[in-house]
C-alpha cells in the first residue's frame, strides 16, 4: 500500500507531494536500522496519511506470565509515533531525525493474544504549527497518543512527544 492516501478532512492533512515508496519498503528499511524489531513478529504496517497502525504476534513478545511483556508493548507504542511522524515529514519532502523525547505510559490490561498499536496524527492546528515551527527553527515538537489494543482492548495508553531535527 502507498504510504500517501487521502486523509480524512477534519483533523489530518493531504501530502506535499505523492510518495512512491511503499508501508512494506519503509517497515523493511526500518527494520535494517533496528534490529530488535526483526524479532518482534511484526506484521503489516498500514498508513493512509493520519493513521497509523502496526501489528504485532504475541509469541515471540510474551512473558513468564504467558501476556505481552511490558517492555515489548512499550516498544512497539514508541516505534509507531516515531513512524507517524517520520512518514509525515518524508510526504513532505523534510529530512529529519526524530526521536522520542518523553513519554508517560499506563498498562491498563494484560495483553493475551496478538495486538497492535495504532496512533493519529492531532488536529491540523497542532501539525500545522508543528511543521511552521520546524520550518522556522530547524527543530519542533510534536505530541502524539499511542494506543496499544487487543481484541478492542486498550491494553496501554502512551502520551509521547517526538522531536523532530532537519538534517544540515
Amino acid at each position: 500500500m502507498p504510504i500517501s492516501q487521502n486523509p480524512d478532512q477534519n483533523s489530518c492533512h493531504k501530502p506535499a507531494q505523492d510518495s512512491t515508496q511503499s508501508t512494506d519498503d519503509f517497515l523493511q528499511w526500518l527494520k535494517t536500522q533496528i534490529p530488535l524489531l526483526n524479532h518482534m513478529g511484526l506484521g503489516d504496517l498500514e498508513f493512509d496519511g493520519c493513521k497509523l497502525r502496526l501489528p504485532a504476534a504475541l509469541a515471540p513478545n510474551i512473558n513468564d506470565k504467558g501476556t505481552g511483556f511490558g517492555g515489548s508493548l512499550a516498544t512497539l507504542a514508541t516505534i509507531s509515533g516515531w513512524c507517524l511522524t517520520t512518514l509525515l515529514l518524508r510526504d513532505r519532502s523534510l529530512d529529519c531525525d526524530v526521536m522520542i523525547r518523553d513519554c508517560e505510559m499506563r498498562y491498563l490490561a494484560p495483553v493475551n493474544g496478538d495486538f497492535y498499536a495504532e496512533v493519529t496524527l492531532p488536529g491540523a492546528d497542532q501539525v500545522d504549527g508543528f511543521l511552521a515551527r520546524l520550518k522556522e527553527k530547524g527543530r519542533a515538537r510534536l505530541a502524539l497518543e499511542v494506543s496499544v489494543i487487543q481484541q478492542g482492548t486498550k491494553a496501554l495508553a502512551m502520551q509521547g512527544n517526538y522531536v523532530a531535527v532537519v538534517r544540515e
